[in-house]
Formats: structure tokens, sequence, C-alpha cells
């Protein structure tokens, strides 16, 4: 992987890029669709390619690992070939997915043991098999193992959980050195830095994390309950000391505002289940603040989606049939919102590249966090 940074905005510490795997060029800041069972929800990969255009999506390995399987995955020749996509896929490493099933795990020293919320069988991950199925899942960009603390959290448990990521680290990077790529491309390796929000931890585990040497560094642990206000709080202690030259991820995140103040603070990239998952909810994000199609207001409302017309649903439907469409439990519905919600997605973190190139990202910024804080 290299990384190049093309741009660096003067007010702010946004910075646009590009990233080059084998599977082709990532351009910066970046948001990354999810696709966590080898399908961004609704949507076809024709779709996601010509309208919504990203440049990466995102897989999960702790559900590929129970559906399909690796063993299914190797035999297909990796995740790109399984789910007929040839761009970039970064996967996260599961730890997330452990963290949320607090109810069903037990982490120890050794790795986390946990129920399948499938048909309640047990699995253990381990930093070492985790690198093993992320070789078989066959992600261009590949996550450490870590364990992502709840909020909010004490600061001795924050304290023992992070130094337990770093030994971690230290084991995933062992054991890739021992297991080779399984098919015809390279694979990244990014470390995730911890912490929770206590400033003294992120920043040991920030300089933790520089001194690894990694080619990308991601953030991790924020975005699970916390105010936006802590978040950025840590995001700019954590930017402030990785490496300038390496590309940064926050995992999880977030909201519209969320991404371009995160992008201000000098993230890179970014993903979140928000813009699919809340389009199934009937929420569309637009620049001019939220709609919820639900709503009463919106049933003879004969106007575009978004005459913004970023993706081809935005002008092909009205709001009044989409609200219909919700109404009467359409499946097409939810298809729509969605392609609208990632096309909106990508289309701001593009406008944010554009404004950082051109030098006005700041102002730019101001202004579209003021329109887009508002409901329709």
């Amino acid at each position: 992987m290299d990384f190049k940074r093309l741009a660096k905005d003067k007010k702010t510490k946004a910075r646009a890029g590009v990233i080059t795997t084998d599977h082709g060029k990532i351009e910066t800041p970046i948001f990354m669709p999810v696709g966590t069972v080898a399908s961004v929800k609704g949507v076809h990969q024709r779709e996601l390619k010509n309208d919504i255009n990203p440049d990466i999506i995102l897989g999960n390995t702790y559900h590929l690992y129970l559906r399909p399987q690796t063993h299914i995955l190797e035999q297909a020749g990796g995740l790109h070939k399984f789910m007929n996509w040839d761009r970039n896929i970064l996967t996260d490493s599961g730890g997330y997915q452990v963290y949320s099933l607090s109810a069903n795990r037990k982490i120890k020293e050794e790795g986390v043991k946990f129920r399948s919320h499938i048909d309640g069988s047990y699995h253990v991950f381990t930093p070492e098999n985790v690198m093993e199925v992320q070789r078989s899942i066959g992600a261009d960009i590949i996550m450490a193992f870590d364990e992502c603390t709840p909020y909010p959290c004490d600061y001795n448990y924050a304290k023992r959980s992070m130094h337990m990521t770093h030994r971690w680290l230290e084991r995933c990077l062992t054991h890739l050195k021992k297991t080779p790529f399984k098919y015809d491309y390279e694979q990244t390796f990014f470390p995730i830095v911890q912490g929770s929000t206590y400033k003294n931890l992120r920043i040991q585990s920030a300089e933790y994390i520089a001194n690894a040497g990694a080619e990308g560094n991601a953030i991790g642990g924020l975005s699970v309950g916390e105010p936006a206000e802590e978040m950025y709080a840590m995001t700019e202690v954590v930017c402030n000391i990785l490496p300038e030259d390496k590309p940064r991820y926050l995992m999880g995140v977030g909201t519209p505002i969320n991404i371009l103040e995160n992008i201000a603070l000098g993230v890179d990239m970014f993903d979140c289940v928000m813009p699919t998952r809340n389009a199934r909810n009937g929420m569309l994000f637009t620049a001019h603040g939220t709609i919820n199609i639900k709503n009463k207001k919106w049933a003879d409302d004969f106007s575009p989606i978004d005459d913004m017309g970023i993706t081809f649903v935005d002008t092909d439907y009205s709001k009044a049939y989409l609200k219909h469409l919700f109404t009467v439990n359409e499946l097409l519905g939810k298809q729509i919102a969605t392609i609208h919600n990632l096309g909106f997605y990508l289309w701001l973190v593009r406008e944010a590249r554009k404004h950082i190139i051109e030098g006005d990202f700041g102002a730019w910024k101001e202004k579209m966090v003021k329109q887009m804080d508002k409901r329709l």
C-alpha cells in the first residue's frame, strides 16, 4: 500500500490524499459503505459501483467467519470474487462485534470466547486466528484484534483493556509474519488506538501504535455512546500523535456532521452503518438537513427526493412516492433510501476533498454543518 498526501487545509488539519493498493486508488477523505455479510444491504454491486461509486467498502470478520465461513470464501478465491467486487475492501477484526455481544462472551488474555448470535454455538477469537480469518477473507486492508471498551468505562478497566490490546497487537504482528497472503495481491495491516475517553490513555495508546510502524493506523472505541465533543477531543489528541504520512481511519463514525468535524481534525477514512440503517427506517440525509420520509407532510409532496440529483433515485422518484412505499412497507422504499443516503455520504467526502484541495475547506465545513443540523 502507498499513501500520498496531496493537500492540507490551512485553517484546519484536514488533508486530501490517495491510497493505492493492488485493487486500485482510494481518494481520501473517504467513506466506506458497510457490507457486513458480503453485501451492502439492499444494493446491487452494479448500483454500488456505478451510482454510489465508493473506492472501498467494508466487510465484517465476525459475520463472514460465521457465514458463509472461511472455507467457502477460500473456495471462491476470496471475498472480492465471492461478491463480485473488484475494488478495495477493508475488514474489521471482529473486536467491535465481540464488544456488542457483552452478554455472550468472556474476554481473557488468550482471546475471546463467544456464543454465535445465530445458533448459540461457542467460538474463540484470538489475535492469531483472527489474522488467519482475515487472510482467508482476503481484504486489502485488515485490522488488528482489539478490545473495544464500552462508554462510560471505568478508568482502570480502560487502562487494563488498552494494555491487553497492545499485547494482542504484538501477537497479531508476530503471527502475520508466519502467515502468507492467500491470493495474488497484498494485504495491509492497521493497528488500533484504544483508551476510552481518557486523554492520558489515548496519548499512551497513540504513541504505542505510532511506534508499531504500520502502513496505516485506526482509532477505535469511539462512537460507542459518548457525547460528540468527547469523540472530537479524543480524535484530536490521537491525530496529533499518529504519523502525518500514514492514513488515519476513525472506526464506526458517524453522522455527516461527525464526519466533517473529524476530517477537520485530520482523519482520512470512515465507515458507519448509519446511512444504510437509518435509510431502512425512513431517515434521509441531505445537504440541507435530515428528512423523516414517514412524516405525513411528505404525502402530497411531488418534488424530487433531492433536487441535487446525486444519484438516479433522487430525481427518478418523488418524496410522495417514497413516503407511500414506506407506508405500505414496500422493500423498494428501503432500497431507494439506502442508495440516496450512500450517494450523499460519498458526495459529502468528495466535496470535502475538493474544498481541501481548493483551500477553503474550513469555511465550507462551517456552512455545511449549520445547513445539515436541521430537521426538514
